[in-house]
């Protein structure tokens, strides 16, 4: 299968106001197909966050280019739904007028973004919430919000930034069976940043381990366990191996970050 989005030397390099340099990612190189639900595990920073940006077209690479079918991306764009860990839902609208906003935007007609919102409402579990603002909501269920807004644009892949990062555990495993069934249903193209290894290979079926900084994506692995998943496999031998050779990956990448 060809690739839907394909990094070519990608490079980030920031300049601070008094000219010190600091490399982020060297040259990444990577491809993700159509339909691939790939996570991004790393130490923290690395440099994962920054490619993501970049795949978004919320920065801009030093060297290399990110091509999304083909096309060059070159700024923001529809056809890339992003979610963040922060919750970024606008306070002064409610749940459905902030799903409906990037529908409304494009200039879709009022009876086709209702229908469009009251579906993915129903996909994400906040039937009868409709009306309601995000600060009545608990983080979990406002980033469900996020992810239908995001889902509702029908973007041709599906970024995700630790969006669970700051939900508490049962909340972050219902949060990722919900987008996992989302996935499987739906066949978007993921790509889901983490620091969180459960999660990675629990989410995945390509998990891409970055380096320390500068960042590059020193190892990618398979992960081959079935469709519908249930958080029970994260106690298969199959799993508990999985993890135990990411944590060694993740480990040798911390130490060297101690050592930088």
């Amino acid at each position: 299968m060809s690739s839907q989005l394909s990094i070519q030397g990608v490079s980030r390099v920031f300049t601070s106001p008094q000219g010190l340099a600091t490399q982020a990612l060297t040259p990444v190189d990577f491809e993700v197909r159509e339909n691939d639900f790939v996570t991004i595990l790393g130490p923290s920073g690395c440099g994962k966050s920054t490619l993501l940006r970049i795949v978004a077209g919320l920065d801009q690479p030093t060297t290399g280019q990110v091509l999304l079918d083909g096309q060059p991306v070159q700024g923001p764009g529809a056809d890339r739904g992003m979610v963040f860990q922060s919750y970024t839902l606008f306070p002064w609208l409610t749940i459905e007028q902030n799903i409906r906003f990037g529908l409304r935007e494009r200039g879709m007609p009022e009876r086709d973004q209702k229908e469009r919102a009251d579906y993915f409402i129903a996909k994400v579990g906040l039937r009868g919430f409709e009306q309601h603002f995000p600060k009545q909501l608990s983080g979990g269920m406002q980033q469900r919000t996020a992810i239908a807004r995001a889902l509702a644009n029908d973007p041709k892949i599906l970024l995700l930034d630790e969006p669970f990062g700051a939900l508490d555990n049962q909340t972050r495993v219902l949060m990722q069976e919900l987008l996992l069934g989302i996935w499987e249903s739906a066949q978007k193209t993921v790509l889901f940043v983490t620091h969180d290894i459960d999660e990675a290979i629990f989410m995945a079926n390509r998990v891409a381990v970055f380096s320390a900084r500068p960042g590059r994506i020193k190892t990618e692995l398979a992960v081959d366990f079935p469709h519908p998943r249930h958080y029970t496999i994260k106690t298969s031998p199959e799993f508990m191996a999985l993890k135990a050779r990411l944590t060694e990956e993740i480990r040798a990448e911390s130490m060297a970050t101690d050592v930088h």
